[in-house]
């Protein structure tokens, strides 16, 4: 998998033992006098007036981390006829999943803090008392404190189909864990590229590929600005957030993800996503058997 025609990129970087913030361009990094919590507190076209007058880019330098700062991630669910098929069949209570994805309301929940966000090259984890994991690879809205869409970013939602499927109540933690949120490589300013976005994972287990698939941003059942809308109805984001727009994507029950994979996520244009897999946790079963 390869990215084709990227656009500029916010990144974060370590530098020696500093963080910075930059615009990334084939040509090199610029760094920027202000991070990304101070570009989301400001209205859309003063961020855009600092990102644009960056001075052109020196060599590539640093590390790249986790694109976030002090944003919370949420992440909205069944978006996808995909989602919702894959969710009925997996639940003890289907139906559920079939009026959500019919409702006025979507599902949004909760899925990370900054901290717990891992970047590109880092290891996605999967939980040890799982024996049924997936990635879901889907398109992340950044959006500022006014509720304006700032850019676009690649997500992977890792997911326990197992737990979820047990019952909904265990949505938090089949979603909240270890190592169960990627984002990168960067941060595609909305009025750099325009949607639809292709979405394509790949799963590499050795040499071999375990998993593929493809969608695009075409099939959500629901708009950008609506899901936005109801993000922010009744919480107020002073540095902004990222909002998940969930996956079309949805491997059936014959694959799952282990330790030693290596996930792919490519959205041309925002890049590409690429993470080891790692086993996190403990089985509390095993123990107290």
């Amino acid at each position: 998998m390869t990215d084709r025609e990227p656009h500029p990129l916010l990144v974060r970087l370590l530098v020696g033992r500093e963080e910075h913030w930059a615009v990334r361009t084939v040509d090199g990094d610029t760094t920027l006098d202000v991070g990304l919590d101070d570009l989301l507190r400001k209205p859309l076209a003063e961020a855009r007036r600092i990102v644009e007058d960056a001075p052109p880019p020196a060599q590539h330098i640093g590390e790249l981390l986790a694109p976030i700062q002090h944003q919370e991630v949420w992440a909205a669910g069944v978006t996808y006829e995909q989602s919702r098929d894959g969710r009925m069949e997996e639940s003890t209570e289907a139906s559920i999943y079939d009026r959500v994805y019919t409702a006025d309301r979507p599902e949004v929940f909760l899925k990370a803090t900054g901290p717990r966000v891992v970047g590109d090259g880092d290891a996605i984890g999967v939980r040890v008392d799982s024996p049924w994991n997936a990635p879901e690879p889907e398109l992340g809205l950044v959006i500022n404190a006014d509720g304006e869409l700032f850019g676009y970013v690649i997500g992977n939602d890792v997911s326990s189909r197992t737990i979820e499927g047990e019952n909904p109540l265990y949505l938090p933690q089949a979603k909240v864990y270890e190592r169960a949120c990627a984002l990168g490589p960067g941060i595609v300013p909305v009025w750099a590229v325009e949607p639809p976005f292709a979405i394509r994972l790949q799963v590499l287990r050795g040499d071999e590929i375990a998993f593929e698939g493809e969608t695009t941003t075409e099939r959500i059942t629901r708009s950008f600005e609506d899901l936005i809308g109801w993000l922010t109805a009744a919480l107020d984001f002073p540095v902004g957030a990222v909002l998940l727009t969930g996956t079309g994507i949805v491997p059936d029950e014959s694959f799952t993800l282990t330790a030693g994979d290596v996930v792919s996520i490519e959205i041309p244009g925002l890049g590409l996503l690429t993470n080891p897999v790692v086993a996190v946790g403990r089985d509390r079963a095993k123990e107290e058997a």
